[in-house]
């Protein structure tokens, strides 16, 4: 196996040095690694029930620390390389790490971390029974898999896995709703895969690689109508599994199903692929295809910021609400996929961070509400901040967080965004000029009906004394108050995610910078490329 990193001496390609790979450079396969293995023995001992959180805790939180150690190396050496089988890329598999990737792998299994506690609060025996904890383990190495790879088809392979393990959390309980719910999401993500994996033959038909980086060096040659619509069918796959408009009706259709820790990750982890996927595929692998798009793009990425929001007014279903914040976030990094890699790409990494962050949590809290109150219908809610006022604080912040108030997360990768708009309307930097403002006023009325849409839930659910109609001013009496069980593995893992997300919104030097460096990442492509060859041509 070959691997190398972007400091490398351009007399040495790495690509061609015939030496073993160190055991630091496997740092680039541990996160991917390490949670596939642990599935597998996991599924070995499936019934030790008593084995199974403890294990996924721990490869989890070493999964964790590799991906820190991971951003650490390419913060030092620049994007990271390693490729699979001694064979030479392009021909070779490649997993290749720059600041940006790492950085989404690095959330997610911090993201994931939070949640196995959380499961502990609510999981039943014969779920564990049933694999579990496994397919939990088998979603993070497809999602880790999908940051870290280098290879476009790899990239198609990691997400058949993760849909394979999704789906299965989708239909472990084996609940009615749940059967409905994974048939339609299902079924759309089945079709985006497909028009995905067409994008992948044609792809390969014009420039005879699938190597991204390889792409990066052919693509420009290639003539461009058909360049375009290769991307076009990116684009249209991507979206539908990014949950964009028109193509977004899946999402709240099913996310409400399953167990809540089930619906956090999903609503933090797995739209955000798709996101990524576009940024890979428009700003670095045929960027070409960018101005046929653009006008597109920006029709899209502003229905879904404002249509977004309004789903959520309408809603009664909590979760179902939820899905429609978590597609209003698909909106604005659609926005700065817009605005074009050199003023787009920090707002996106910003926000991605920021919804994979606070999408799990408030997803979180809502299981919390709904073990409370015995019911996920707003209607027949309401007197949970006297059954438990930390909670309403949680959830507050959380919806503060998600419609980008200050000094909460959300509120800074809003403002680069609006900024970036704003910049690119007033300065005529390409060729769409004052159509910028559309998108600069839809991100600014998606955090204005986000507010509505969430201090309404918040009142009707929190503040509210009792169930809606007559009785909403007679103390609800179905709430049952958490048990001690509920309290140490539901409320505290979640208190301290939110802890997190106020940390980095009220100190988010942090944030920036690691928001700064993976815009960097996307927009100067010469390391990665160099990192795949090295000095070869």
């Amino acid at each position: 196996m070959a691997s190398s990193s972007a400091s490398t001496p351009k007399d040495l390609p790495p690509a061609m040095l015939d030496v073993a790979t160190s055991v630091a450079d496997w740092v680039i396969v541990w996160p991917i690694a390490l949670p596939m293995v642990g599935a597998a023995i996991l599924l070995m001992f499936r019934r030790r029930i008593e084995l199974q959180a403890p294990f996924s805790f721990a490869v989890i939180l070493g999964t964790v620390l590799s991906n820190f150690y991971l951003l650490g190396r390419i913060y030092a050496d620049g994007p990271l390389t390693m490729t699979m089988g001694n064979w030479l890329p392009p021909f070779g598999i490649s997993f290749t790490a720059d600041t940006f990737g790492a950085l989404l792998a690095l959330v997610a299994s911090v993201v994931m971390l939070f949640v196995v506690l959380y499961v502990q609060s609510e999981v039943e025996n014969r779920e564990n029974l049933y694999g579990y904890h496994p397919l939990l383990l088998l979603l993070l190495s497809g999602v880790s898999g999908a940051f870290l790879t280098g290879d476009l088809f790899n990239l198609y392979v990691w997400f058949e896995l993760m849909l394979i393990a999704s789906f299965g959390l989708m239909v472990i309980g084996g609940r009615k709703i749940q059967l409905d719910a994974a048939v339609k999401y299902g079924f759309l993500n089945f079709l985006a895969t497909t028009i995905f994996l067409i994008a992948i033959a044609y792809t390969y038909g014009l420039v005879g690689t699938l190597n991204m980086a390889d792409i990066m060096r052919k693509a420009p040659y290639v003539e461009n109508g058909s360049i375009s619509a290769v991307a076009a069918l990116f684009f249209l796959a991507f979206a539908m599994k990014g949950a964009a408009f028109p193509v977004n009706s899946w999402l709240p259709a099913s996310y409400h199903a399953p167990d809540p820790a089930v619906s956090a990750l999903f609503a933090g982890l797995l739209t955000k692929v798709g996101i990524y996927a576009l940024v890979r595929v428009h700003f670095m692998l045929i960027p070409q295809s960018f101005d046929q798009l653009q006008p597109v793009m920006m029709v899209v990425a502003g229905l879904t910021l404002v249509l977004s929001p309004m789903g959520a007014i309408a809603q009664t279903n909590i979760r179902r609400a939820l899905g429609f914040f978590v597609m209003g976030g698909i909106g604005a990094m659609l926005a700065g996929l817009a605005f074009g890699p050199q003023m787009g790409g920090t707002g996106i990494a910003l926000y991605a961070v920021h919804s994979m962050l606070t999408m799990t949590a408030l997803y979180l809290a809502s299981g919390l509400v709904e073990r409370i109150g015995g019911t996920s219908d707003i209607r027949h809610l309401g007197g949970l901040y006297r059954a438990s006022s930390p909670l309403s604080i949680i959830f507050l912040i959380l919806v503060f967080a998600t419609a980008g108030l200050p000094p909460f997360l959300g509120f800074w990768p809003k403002m680069v965004l609006v900024n970036s708009g704003v910049r690119l309307a007033g300065s005529g930097m390409d060729a769409m000029g004052a159509y910028h403002w559309w998108l600069v006023a839809a991100l600014l009325v998606n955090s204005i009906l986000t507010s509505i849409a969430g201090t309404r839930i918040w009142a009707h659910v929190f503040w509210r004394n009792g169930r809606e109609g007559k009785q909403s001013e007679i103390p609800n009496d179905r709430l049952k108050p958490l048990d001690r069980k509920g309290v140490r593995w539901g409320l505290v893992p979640t208190a301290a995610l939110v802890a997190l997300i106020v940390a980095l919104g009220l100190f988010p030097n942090i944030y920036f910078e690691a928001g700064l460096s993976s815009g960097a990442s996307v927009l100067q492509t010469q390391g990665y490329e160099y990192s795949v060859f090295g000095g070869a041509s």
